[in-house]
């Protein structure tokens, strides 16, 4: 009669045991160790039919992961990629699509200069120096004065919505000329621009125009949580 319960010793079951610290190195973590173990079995095998075969069925498994992306082009191409930087580019099988190289996997990008350092006029922003450039460019008439009109009253409204203060055409005017290093020069000129009620009336439309959908969803989401609608107060009401 055969026992229910052999009693083994333990120190043969810890022998057993394989610890994270003692396995290779994972160099997709995401498709997880045995997957690993199976690229490191397939590029052993002798035969190249097999050996291509293990890799289409890889390639399978690989993809039923992630079932999300098997109709976005180039999906197999990714794939076959990832086969070869898994089995660190030593399985010898065809593939569908060229083969990567170490080289060309591990090449970095080139470092992106910074558009522009410490501004002096945050409050205008960036484009307003491309805009100015654009300017420059144009030859002198009616459409780049209607430009560089276009242009002062962009940064009198920018002036604005960040300073909430009051401002006179005369400092536009020099930052203006400062930031064109003097080729737009409206010092000497009886050019208007918007008043500041006009420009601080259009801030506000746009802020209660961003404003609006979140207090909708405020709205919304308190009548969901409690069933009972949110109070408003009527400033109009002469209570």
């Amino acid at each position: 009669m055969v026992p229910k319960y052999i009693k083994e010793n333990a120190n043969e079951v810890v022998g057993h045991l394989e610890y994270n610290a003692e396995r290779p190195h994972l160099i997709i973590p995401e498709y997880g160790r045995h997957l690993q173990k199976l690229i490191d079995q397939a590029k052993v095998i002798a035969d190249r039919e097999e050996r291509n075969k293990a890799a289409k069925y890889i390639i399978q498994v690989m993809g039923s992961l992630n079932p999300h992306l098997r109709d976005v082009p180039d999906f197999q191409h990714k794939l076959w990629d990832q086969l070869f930087i898994m089995s660190d580019f030593m399985m010898d099988v065809d593939s569908p699509y060229p083969i990567p190289t170490r080289e060309v996997i591990n090449l970095k990008p080139e470092r992106l200069p910074y558009p522009q350092k410490n501004p002096k006029y945050r409050f205008y922003g960036n484009n307003i120096k491309y805009m100015i450039e654009v300017a420059d460019k144009w030859k002198e008439g009616e459409m780049k004065s209607a430009l560089v009109k276009v242009i002062a009253n962009h940064m009198k409204k920018s002036y604005l919505s960040w300073n909430k203060d009051t401002v006179t055409d005369v400092v536009i005017f020099e930052h203006l000329y400062e930031l064109s290093e003097g080729t737009i020069n409206l010092l000497g000129s009886e050019e208007e621009l918007s008043t500041t009620t006009d420009l601080i009336r259009t801030n506000k439309k746009v802020s209660n125009k961003a404003g609006a959908p979140m207090q909708k969803n405020m709205k919304q989401g308190f009548k969901k949580q409690t069933g009972k609608k949110p109070f408003i107060k009527n400033n109009n009401n002469p209570k």
